[in-house]
């Protein structure tokens, strides 16, 4: 079929509203701005709707939806012409395809329910005697949605190329910062790999086509190659000396996935998941989906030089935003994934009485909890030729974006809500401080400080788990101290009241 013979098949109804369920994921965060480059009215939803809302999409609208939560799904499907579905519960730990199954029919029986025209389901390639629970999710979770009356369009995928991928990512990781890698025989397992813009292209027209609906297509780009092929090809395109990989019999995928939080900043329970399907051999039949949708197929090379060039040019400035560019000191060889650790309280205050005191941190009032080791940091940055020891803020209660705060700067603020702090010290990597600020009843306030770090290569994971012992400890007793002073600031919840000085 020609070009215009696949346009010719197009429906019109196809330019309808369309839901990207799973925005604020890997292919729904691309997905919605590439729907919107081409005239497609987009509705967007998450779990977390305010995770939409700092993307700062124009022209979208936003809801919070949880398929594992039917009543939330009505308001979301509302008039909606198409809905990709792009959630999976990977994330989830253990039982994360029991609730993909779940989901899977929950979206199913509320689509039917909203009268929606077409599915469209982002699943993967399916090898033959799959055993990996990952691979059968996805598989199964397509079946599930067919179950269900509304038409559906499913694209199995490999590895798809792009910032932010978690199979791409670990490969970036290993690249980057393991210079001699002992690895499982899986790493001369092959598969086709597919740049993200061929996919999203795919995942644009096919809504449209009457002839996709009901019909399962692999997706692929033109070459298939082992794992080690591509971790060399990735590593020239950055420029890195490409690691000594030496494969060993006795490494299985399992084995080598408990090592993982080590070696990479991919989430581990994703990483476990994916390394679970690598002993295969992965094809793809795409004759039928480059007959509907013909365009130019990158290479793996030309995949990974467009990953490359499209975290240059994307300036998201939320930090609550995976992988944010600027967040990472605009590095692309920085981890695209955050190590992270964290500890919460629970004040008998107000968000505004616990904002007034995050706001205050650093100058004078230092950091609340175990002054000596902040001290004994800034010192240590000091001795490197670091500004660890400028001490000091513009005024000592009001913040703005753009101060600093010792050796922090302020690079984001939602007033009674979130502060992120910038981390200005000198170490192998870029990393943040952020507070959050969540009210949990009238008169209860949780506060939330987390330490977010991007490590760059060996030296910047070595750094990370170094300090690793202290974050188990700052970090609790810190938001702690936060909900102490805040409670001094307010009455008690028996209503005697406390002394109103600054903290």
């Amino acid at each position: 079929m020609s070009e215009s013979e696949a346009s010719a098949n197009k429906a019109v109804d196809g330019q309808g509203l369309r839901l990207v369920f799973g925005a604020s994921g890997y292919i729904g965060s691309h997905l919605v701005p590439y729907l919107l480059a081409r005239g497609i009215p987009v509705r967007a939803a998450s779990r977390r709707r305010e995770v939409l809302q700092a993307r700062q999409w124009h022209g979208v609208e936003t809801c919070g939806a949880d398929a594992l939560e039917p009543a939330s799904l009505a308001a979301a499907l509302d008039g909606v012409d198409t809905a990709y579905s792009l959630v999976h519960s990977m994330a989830a730990g253990r039982d994360f395809g029991q609730f993909d199954l779940r989901a899977a029919a929950n979206f199913a029986q509320a689509a039917e329910s909203a009268g929606i025209r077409r599915i469209v389901y982002l699943g993967g390639l399916v090898p033959d005697n799959a055993d990996s629970e990952h691979i059968r999710s996805r598989r199964d979770t397509g079946e599930r949605l067919r179950q269900g009356k509304t038409p559906v369009t499913e694209v199995r995928a490999g590895i798809i190329v792009g910032p932010g991928s978690a199979a791409f990512e670990v490969m970036r990781d290993l690249v980057y910062h393991l210079p001699v890698m002992i690895t499982p025989r899986w790493v001369r397992a092959t598969s086709p790999p597919s740049a993200l813009q061929n996919l999203l292209e795919y995942l644009l027209q096919l809504p449209a086509l009457n002839e996709a609906a009901g019909v399962v297509y692999d997706a692929a780009g033109p070459e298939t190659l082992s794992y080690e092929e591509m971790m060399r090809i990735l590593a020239a395109v950055a420029g890195r000396r490409a690691p000594l990989i030496v494969p060993v019999p006795v490494l299985s995928p399992r084995l080598s996935s408990y090592w993982l939080k080590y070696v990479t900043s991919v989430p581990t329970n994703i990483a476990q998941a994916l390394i679970g399907g690598l002993k295969h051999d992965f094809t793809a039949d795409t004759a039928d989906l480059q007959r509907l949708v013909p365009q130019r197929l990158l290479d793996f090379r030309k995949s990974v030089e467009a990953a490359f060039a499209a975290e240059r040019e994307s300036r998201v400035e939320a930090r609550w935003v995976e992988g944010a560019f600027s967040m990472r000191k605009d590095r692309f060889d920085y981890a695209y994934y955050a190590k992270r650790a964290s500890g919460s309280a629970i004040a008998e205050a107000s968000p505004a009485a616990v904002w007034k005191v995050v706001t205050a941190i650093g100058g004078d009032n230092r950091y609340y909890f175990l002054n000596s080791l902040w001290s004994l940091r800034e010192l240590m940055d000091w001795l490197v030729g670091g500004r660890g020891m400028q001490r000091g803020r513009r005024h000592p209660q009001d913040l703005r974006v753009g101060d600093r705060v010792d050796s922090w700067e302020v690079i984001g603020m939602q007033t009674e809500r979130r502060l992120t702090l910038s981390f200005g010290m000198r170490a192998p990597g870029a990393g943040v401080l952020e507070f959050e600020i969540e009210p949990v009843s009238e008169r209860r306030t949780r506060v939330t400080a987390t330490a977010y770090w991007h490590p760059a290569g060996f030296l910047g994971l070595a750094y990370w788990f170094s300090m690793e012992p202290a974050h188990l400890v700052i970090f609790k007793g810190l938001t702690r101290e936060i909900s102490r002073r805040a409670e001094a600031l307010e009455c008690t919840p028996l209503g005697s009241t406390r002394g109103t000085k600054d903290p």
